[in-house]
């Protein structure tokens, strides 16, 4: 399986984090899973079509689809005839370019869309880089990213700020956060700082020395203790630690 990730243009570059291709290759013939990362995102089908959200859903070739955030892991089925090409969103960056359903409606999901709202094959076929970086810049609707500073205090943080605490910061209420959370990122903002102190957990341990505890990873990452830490891992990718 051969994967890249890919930069925007620089006018894009607040909105979305990446263009990515996977193409699968001759002794490909296995389940490969995502893991929650708190974004959205957008799939073409380039290739044979995809099982995905863990088989319950097939990508059929050519098609769009629009891929909600993830509370949980997902599976993929990837062969040597897979060949997807992916636009990776920045959280509540959905709406810079789509304006037609709030992002609860799509938690979890794998949608296909409308024509209308779809990447063009043969343009993208062509030139993929250059297509999808005016494709985007064509539909930026507003400059305004939505929840930016909230966002960006969860990430400083790692995820350990409260819900209080972060609404106090951007003079709003909790309820309202709350709210405007659900519309543009499809999950609460309690679900989405567990998700980045998550994230942040995965890149401690894989970056610590191995005689490093869990205990101590997990008290750096703000868990209450290793257990904690231990099941919020499983929840999040149904593996053990070790087998990260």
């Amino acid at each position: 399986m051969k994967y890249q990730d890919i930069k925007p243009s620089k006018e894009l570059e607040p909105y979305i984090h990446s263009f990515w291709e996977l193409k699968g290759e001759g002794n490909d013939n296995q389940w490969e899973r995502t893991f929650p990362d708190g974004c959205s995102g957008l799939i073409i089908n380039l290739g044979d079509t995809c099982r995905t959200d863990n088989g319950l859903v097939s990508m059929a070739h050519g098609k769009t689809y629009a891929v909600g955030t993830m509370t949980s892991f997902k599976d993929s089925f990837i062969d040597a005839n897979t060949h997807l090409l992916g636009v990776c969103l920045k959280p509540a960056a959905f709406s810079v370019f789509y304006n037609f359903a709030p992002q609860n409606e799509l938690i979890n999901s794998t949608i296909e869309f409308e024509p209308r709202h779809s990447f063009n094959l043969e343009k993208i076929n062509k030139h993929s880089l250059k297509y999808l970086n005016r494709f985007f810049i064509d539909r930026t609707m507003t400059k305004h990213r939505p929840l930016k500073s909230v966002i960006e205090d969860i990430h400083k943080s790692n995820g350990q700020l409260s819900i209080y605490e972060i609404s106090r910061r951007n003079n709003t209420t909790v309820r309202q956060l709350e709210r405007n959370f659900k519309i543009q990122i499809g999950i609460t903002p309690k679900e989405f700082s567990n998700i980045v102190r998550f994230q942040n957990a995965m890149s401690v341990i894989k970056n610590s020395a191995q005689e490093r505890s869990l205990l101590d990873i997990a008290f750096e990452c703000g868990y209450y203790d290793h257990s904690h830490l231990t099941n919020e891992i499983k929840r999040n990718t149904g593996l053990a630690p070790s087998q990260l």
